[in-house]
């Protein structure tokens, strides 16, 4: 009888990976760039590639006590040291340390005579020798497209650079290799032909006079990774790229509450509150109390202790707390114990994209139990309606997955209780509140309404709302009058 012949299945192994250390970029491409090999990154004129390469380098150094090298072919070490300690990034240090080459490869056409047959043979020494110098794990070349400005013999200089990217896969260093955007096409001259493990595109966008910074892993051989464009950041600490169209609707429901901080409003709730990691809203004209609402629910959680953020798009910080102050919520004291941090910024100052990236930078860096976005309609002026929706439905689901409770307030163009002018975004919050402005016998007088709670037993009444000295006061209910 014959034996049956036995297999092994061996599971395929993972393509190992060298983290960046890059904010964001590690979360996108699946750990990292290709170890061992090559990386594309293109794009125009000031879209960060130089940036990336460098703090490529820098993080391998700090992060995993990698060495690299940085070949330029246009700036000088002297130069690009300059232009990025500005982030923090200390390059001479670095170099001092004898963790970090720089090697800046000067090519000028005035110098160069072509005659026959040639290589790039001298880069090739030039490379191996900083290689070996520092025991380099990391390099970087920028950018290599300008050989194509000083070289006319194409053949030869395709034909060596596919050698060189050979020969450095060969190396075992995990390389990045920059290059400018060309019209109708990745690069200028076809590079992404010799570098096909990992594709990187950057690019600045110009709508409306405001400009934003995006990238897109265009390919990455043997790794799954985000396939969509992703709002990036160059701030003080480098690049920060938040993946925030992945965002799934798998967060966790509280079963716990928090107070409005006005206890007629919580009684109109059940006598509960907001669910915690909920998401309100208050909507209604100019001067019907909104803001004041949300300073009742900041106040009421710092007296907890807890951590609160307050995004305030139409006010500075000094003119929210000085106001804040006549109705008798002194949030100066809550900033100076380090419990909230009031940003204030005009929507129409960045792009959208931009605006929920450092919106959620700073949730990240404050980690904050509470947040407030004062008034959320303002965004209009940066973008479309669609736009605007798409923004906040992002940060919604951002603030959810975080289990952090939210308060958004919106400025609606009627005087109608429902008037749903919130763009769009009254079906994704738990719970919605209209507050207005209503004429009674030549008195001005503001009401409030729970539209909407959800999960739990709310008011259907519409009570009279008067602020004061003291603050917020819920009183009784129209129909009583």
């Amino acid at each position: 009888m014959a034996k049956r012949r036995q297999t092994t299945s061996t599971a395929p192994q993972e393509l190992a990976k060298s983290p960046t250390g890059i904010r964001g970029l590690d979360d996108i491409t699946g750990g990292g760039l290709p170890r061992g090999r090559s990386t594309l990154v293109c794009g125009g004129a000031g879209c960060g590639k130089t940036l990336l390469g460098v703090e490529f380098l820098v993080r391998g150094i700090l992060n995993h006590n990698e060495a690299g090298v940085f070949v330029s072919f246009e700036e000088q070490p002297e130069a690009l040291a300059a232009n990025v300690h500005s982030l923090g990034f200390d390059l001479e240090e670095l170099i001092s340390q004898g963790k970090l080459l720089v090697d800046h490869v000067a090519v000028d056409s005035n110098d160069v005579v072509e005659s026959g047959d040639y290589s790039l043979d001298g880069l090739f020494i030039r490379l191996a020798a900083s290689i070996q110098a520092i025991g380099a794990k990391r390099v970087v070349l920028d950018t290599m497209e300008v050989l194509f400005g000083v070289l006319s013999n194409m053949a030869i200089l395709r034909s060596e650079l596919h050698r060189l990217f050979v020969w450095l896969k060969e190396q075992g260093v995990t390389t990045i290799v920059t290059g400018e955007r060309g019209d109708g096409a990745l690069t200028r001259h076809g590079m992404e032909e010799y570098v096909s493990d990992c594709v990187i595109s950057l690019d600045q966008r110009l709508r409306d006079q405001i400009a934003t910074r995006r990238l897109r892993v265009v390919k990455y051989r043997g790794s799954i990774h985000g396939t969509n464009e992703y709002p990036f950041l160059i701030d003080r600490h480098g690049i920060l790229i938040l993946p925030i169209t992945s965002i799934s609707l798998d967060y966790e429901a509280r079963e716990s509450f928090v107070s409005t901080g006005m206890a007629t409003l919580d009684a109109m709730l059940n006598g509960k509150g907001y669910y915690r990691g909920g998401t309100m809203m208050a909507s209604g004209g100019a001067g019907t109390g909104k803001s004041s609402m949300a300073a009742h629910f900041i106040d009421a959680a710092c007296r907890r202790g807890e951590r609160c953020v307050y995004f305030a798009f139409e006010e500075s910080p000094s003119q929210l707390a000085r106001n804040m102050r006549s109705i008798g919520i002194d949030l100066a004291h809550w900033q100076e114990a380090g419990l909230l941090e009031i940003a204030a910024q005009r929507p129409s100052t960045f792009g959208l994209e931009v605006h929920i990236s450092m919106m959620m930078k700073r949730v990240e860096e404050f980690q904050p139990q509470v947040v407030v976005l004062d008034p959320i309609s303002s965004f209009v002026s940066s973008g479309t309606e669609l736009d605007a929706h798409s923004m906040l439905m992002r940060m919604v689901d951002m603030l959810k997955s975080r289990q952090i409770s939210s308060f958004f307030t919106s400025l609606t163009r009627s005087a109608g209780p429902d008037d749903d002018t919130t763009l769009g975004i009254s079906s994704l919050v738990d719970t919605w509140l209209s507050v207005q402005n209503v004429e009674d016998g030549g008195w001005r007088r503001r009401t409030v309404t729970v539209l909407k709670s959800r999960g739990m037993r709310h008011s259907n009444e519409v009570r009279e709302m008067m602020i004061g000295d003291a603050g917020v006061s819920i009183v009784g209910s129209m129909r009583d009058e």
